[in-house]
């Protein structure tokens, strides 16, 4: 898919067998249905399994943190207390999760960072991205009554036809304290989101 390649260019190269033929929104949909048939492909010596939560000897997992299969945790990862992962997560070589973060149903690709006190969900987040505090990447709309969400592409919008999808996060994002990323966000490679900013794509108005 495009989309992966011109965003993520790396993610074929770090999870080379995971299917990643599909749309961002559909690969994060089947995420927790596809993500144990993955694991079953690897060579999971190096791992500790927790209940189908597979995390690499290497990584750091801190009393309090919550983590529900199926997941993936590579080497080198931090995960610090109160953080919550669950819906299928797969972590990226050095990936850090802070304290009081929750990750559900998504891709991280390695050394990105959620700083603390982070939601994201049913998003694909590339390498070395930057969430700082408070950053959150909706994947509801809680506030329409047509919930489908719709993505930005070459001046077109386009029906993902999911109601459930968060973002698309280039490599080397940057997202500010307290930002919003409304369902549906693509950004780019390096984009800059300021602190307390609003990006909302889909531009229908709420009903």
């Amino acid at each position: 898919m495009y989309l992966l390649t011109n965003y993520v260019p790396h993610l074929r190269e770090e999870f080379p067998l995971l299917p990643l033929d599909a749309a961002p929104w559909n690969i994060v949909a089947k995420l927790p249905l596809a993500l144990p048939q993955f694991l079953q492909q690897l060579d999971l010596k190096d791992y500790e399994d927790r209940a189908g939560v597979y995390i690499h000897r290497s990584a750091r997992v801190e009393d309090g943190a919550i983590l529900k299969g199926p997941a993936l945790i590579r080497e080198g990862c931090f995960i610090a207390a109160h953080a919550y992962l669950r819906g299928g997560v797969i972590l990226g070589p050095q990936v850090t999760v802070g304290p009081g973060c929750e990750l559900k149903t998504s891709i991280i690709s390695s050394k990105s960072v959620l700083a603390h006190f982070n939601f994201v969900g049913d998003s694909i987040i590339g390498r070395g991205v930057n969430l700082e505090a408070g950053a959150v990447v909706a994947n509801h709309w809680n506030e329409r009554t047509d919930k489908t969400i719709r993505v930005h592409i070459n001046g077109q919008k386009i029906s993902t036809g999911c109601t459930k999808f968060g973002a698309l996060i280039g490599d080397g994002a940057r997202i500010g304290a307290n930002a919003v990323l409304s369902p549906g966000t693509l950004l780019p490679p390096g984009a800059v989101v300021r602190r307390l900013q609003l990006v909302e794509q889909d531009g229908a108005e709420p009903e």
